[in-house]
């Protein structure tokens, strides 16, 4: 097991990103507003909607597959039942790091997501947003860090 800070790191070093479950009404979701803060920190950033072409006058990608060039991590802010068919799309392309964003509740995590991806060597951050930690951070992540559930180690 790895420390949550070192992991993190490592998923933000990364600089093809895909966020899965952008919405195209984006008002409160976590994965536009994830989206949006990582294009504003100068990731080259995805949206992956599969009922979307657009979204925000951005292109929106079906699936990960039609991504050119592929990426470098996903974070999955879908349903946690839609969770597993990405884990298995992101091992099957060779996607080494996988975020399942949660805050409060439940959030987009999966146990036999996780399972699945690490049992296929994928790195997965099962809880907890990129946005807690830096560069992609904020004052209000950072403190929201301390209430919801972030893992400690991965």
């Amino acid at each position: 097991m790895r420390k949550i800070n070192g992991v993190a790191a490592e998923f933000l070093a990364k600089k093809r990103i895909a966020v899965t479950g952008v919405s195209r009404t984006p008002e409160g979701h976590g994965g536009n507003v994830v989206h949006q803060r990582l294009r504003e920190r100068g990731y080259e950033v995805f949206a992956v909607n599969p009922n979307a072409d657009e979204i925000a006058g951005e292109r929106c990608y079906h699936d990960l597959k039609s991504i050119p060039g592929g990426v470098d991590a996903v974070v999955i802010a879908t349903r946690p039942e839609v969770a597993d068919a990405t884990m298995r799309e992101c091992a099957e392309l060779g996607v080494g790091m996988v975020w399942m964003h949660r805050s409060f509740g439940e959030g987009s995590v999966s146990p036999d997501a996780t399972r699945y991806g690490r049992e296929h060597g994928i790195t997965v951050i099962d809880g907890g947003c990129p946005l807690m930690f830096p560069p992609a951070s904020d004052p209000g992540h950072r403190f929201m860090r301390w209430f919801c559930h972030v893992p400690r180690s991965v």
